[in-house]
């Protein structure tokens, strides 16, 4: 497998393609197909801050769990769908995302991560229960295919002193819920994009 980061360095800004689907999980229709910039928008916007407040107050895990798959948008960072299952998938996007559960030095993990020597950083944002990190990084499957590819950058990281990521990322159709957190980091090259943000969603309006 290539350098990824080398690879990512050399690269101009992607119009990265994937698929956002409104609450509650067990909807698998897509609204539409949405970009980085869309799902920074939203994280950082007041979109998903009632809930993701709810849920972090939360004290039963089985409680929270349900709640999550009722009450949060979601996007399946990885790929662009008819429906969401791994037969329906129209284009990979180029990207993946890795899921830090039970973080304990938050601060730290970040930094690591946003410094890697082998990965760069397209979104990095707190999950929804706000113990974790949910990485989204840019690749070039190259003829592998997901699982695979997948499984081989989990045990590069596991390798370079990170926590274990969630290994049910192998499954291109995996759903990320979609949290508040105003703190998201967006690569740069978007800064922008970002700027360009010509709505001004009310609270509780989907940004796009």
């Amino acid at each position: 497998m290539s350098n990824p980061k080398r690879l990512s360095d050399d690269m101009e800004k992607t119009d990265y393609c994937f698929s956002f689907f409104r609450k509650p999980v067990q909807n698998i229709e897509p609204l539409r197909a949405i970009g980085i910039v869309d799902v920074y928008r939203y994280i950082v916007g007041h979109y998903a801050r009632p809930q993701t407040e709810a849920l972090r107050s939360m004290q039963s895990s089985a409680e929270a769990k349900r709640y999550k798959a009722t009450h949060f948008d979601y996007c399946t960072f990885s790929g662009l769908f008819r429906k969401r299952s791994e037969k329906e998938l129209i284009m990979h996007s180029g990207l993946l995302c890795l899921d830090f559960d039970h973080v304990e030095d938050m601060d730290s993990v970040r930094q690591q991560i946003l410094n890697h020597e082998y990965f760069d950083t397209e979104l990095l944002f707190t999950s929804p229960s706000g113990n974790g990190l949910k990485w989204i990084i840019p690749i070039e499957l190259k003829g592998w295919e997901h699982p695979q590819f997948f499984k081989a950058v989990a045990n590069c990281i596991r390798a370079t002193g990170l926590p274990s990521v969630d290994m049910s990322g192998n499954d291109v159709a995996r759903a990320c819920f979609l949290p508040y957190d105003p703190q998201a980091y967006i690569n740069p090259k978007y800064t922008e994009d970002v700027k360009e943000n010509i709505f001004r969603p009310r609270l509780g309006e989907c940004p796009f």
